[in-house]
């Protein structure tokens, strides 16, 4: 099967109501991972990578692995998404080597670090927007800025994070913005400030309303019930992996990340996109610790390697049957780009708005 593009991925997602994983990509074991997870539950796939991943990988090797997933797993639709793309040149880049996806962070400014007002997340969005749209290629924006309204800081990630104090506005997407940036700037997707944030250290309890906002996401979908939402930051770290990993010498303090299902409440409420890394790394690190830990004397790296891709491939195979992911690739046929970049010209992918601003 073709690359299919972020937009008819969700789209199909919102017809079959269910949400999908978006698992961030470094290397090959992490690709055979989530790939092998898909096809035994026959899920569509969203492979991301960040600007850290693409500097750590190369893009030639990212390319060249996501091709050979697609020639492995031919009947598995996947979508190559630019994670946290900081500025134009990033995401035109991504396009450049058959990214079929990017994300446009405008909430942060080009340094990745900064806060951004509306009119440069609105103005840069929409730049990337118009190009991307042109080839086809779908777009996701960030309206609100990824960060803990425990600590009212972002946690940076590869680089990108929010640096300084953060208020509850900037940490909390306005509903009625979000119809404004949508109008403006026709994003596919859109990512919002909700409490949640990069990394392990999530909450520092399990999250209820006041630090986990789910009534934004409510009251968001209530004003655009056809746009694809996208939770950031929603690793649920679970408990038996944080044992796990310092069972065998890790020294993880005791955290808590996105329960799952607030994850499944918020695919009710039209998330569709759900990004995880945290648990994907902590989920193959506990095994590399515990072969180090249980012989000392090992030094072939697949013997390393080989649990810690069994171990997420177990993962991303209960995240595609609890998002409701597993059983829906073999319903989709992947739509070309060009197809897709005539029906953007025509008209026939513009933003449903439904609200209207007072």
């Amino acid at each position: 099967m073709a690359r299919i593009t972020l937009r008819q991925l969700l789209d199909h997602a919102a017809e079959y109501s269910y949400g999908v994983p978006a698992f961030n990509i470094n290397n090959m074991e992490q690709v055979v991972a989530v790939m092998a997870a898909a096809e035994e539950v026959d899920a569509p796939v969203i492979l991301q990578a960040s600007r850290g991943a693409r500097s750590y990988a190369g893009d030639i090797m990212l390319a060249k692995m996501v091709e050979a997933a697609e020639a492995m797993h031919p009947d598995i639709p996947i979508c190559l998404h630019q994670d946290h793309g900081n500025d134009e040149g990033t995401c035109f880049s991504a396009i450049q080597n058959g990214f079929t996806s990017v994300m446009m962070d405008g909430s942060l400014e080009a340094d990745a670090k900064t806060p951004a007002n509306y009119a440069y997340n609105r103005d840069v969005t929409r730049r990337v927007t118009d190009i991307a749209h042109k080839v086809g290629v779908s777009v996701e924006g960030e309206l609100g800025v990824l960060g803990s309204l425990e600590t009212g800081h972002g946690e940076a990630e590869d680089g990108h994070g929010a640096e300084g104090a953060l208020s509850q506005d900037q940490l909390l997407t306005d509903p009625d913005q979000a119809v404004e940036f949508v109008r403006e700037t026709k994003v596919d997707a859109l990512a919002i400030g909700m409490g949640t944030s990069h990394g392990a250290y999530k909450f520092s309890r399990k999250p209820d309303g006041k630090i986990l906002a789910m009534h934004v996401v409510q009251a968001i979908h209530e004003r655009l019930p056809g746009l694809h939402l996208v939770m950031h930051g929603s690793s649920s770290v679970p408990q038996e992996l944080q044992e796990e990993f310092n069972r065998y010498g890790g020294q993880m303090p005791q955290t808590w990340g996105v329960p799952v299902e607030e994850i499944q409440n918020g695919i009710k409420l039209g998330v569709r996109k759900v990004n995880i890394d945290t648990d994907c790394r902590l989920a193959m690190a506990a095994q590399i610790r515990r072969i180090a830990t249980e012989n000392k004397a090992e030094f072939d790296p697949r013997k390393f390697l080989q649990p810690s891709v069994d171990a997420l491939k177990k993962l991303c195979r209960v995240r595609y049957e609890e998002f409701g992911t597993a059983g829906q690739a073999y319903k989709i046929k992947s739509i070309p780009l060009a197809d897709m970049s005539r029906r953007y010209r025509t008209g026939a992918l513009e933003p449903k708005i439904h609200a209207v601003l007072v």
